[in-house]
């Protein structure tokens, strides 16, 4: 199933599906009812097929969703372990802070540049202070 994340914001983490379910029935020429856990009761379960992908068998690109905590919002928050590295970037008139930031999934991790000054606010315990 495509975009869990489209109900609400969709990061550049966020999990691109979701799945496997099964196939219930037909419904329509392009829709299908998929069989969701109880954990899912809220999201209705019938799909157009542009929503749908084929089942994958390469187990580290299924997300479960057990492995992802999703609030009442159909979200949920992804935190980072660790600033790597930092640099500047420079523009024409002014200078860009960024941070590398390593997030830290169940099964693997990935490593992203962001805004140093909106990951700081966030997770102002990633910054060590010189004391």
């Amino acid at each position: 199933m495509k975009g869990v994340m489209r109900f609400s914001k969709k990061g550049k983490l966020s999990p691109r599906f979701i799945g496997p379910y099964w196939i219930l029935r037909r419904v329509g020429r392009v829709a299908y009812e998929l069989e969701f856990p109880s954990g899912l009761e809220s999201i209705h379960p019938i799909f157009h097929v542009s929503m749908l992908r084929k089942c994958i068998g390469d187990p580290s690109r299924v997300v479960q969703v057990e492995d992802v905590q999703i609030t009442e919002a159909l979200s949920y928050e992804e935190t980072p372990f660790a600033i790597l590295d930092r640099q500047v970037h420079k523009l024409r008139t002014k200078e860009v802070a960024l941070a590398k930031v390593l997030w830290r999934n169940k099964n693997r991790e990935e490593v992203t540049w962001e805004v140093e000054d909106g990951i700081r606010s966030k997770y102002p315990h990633l910054f060590h202070t010189p004391g």
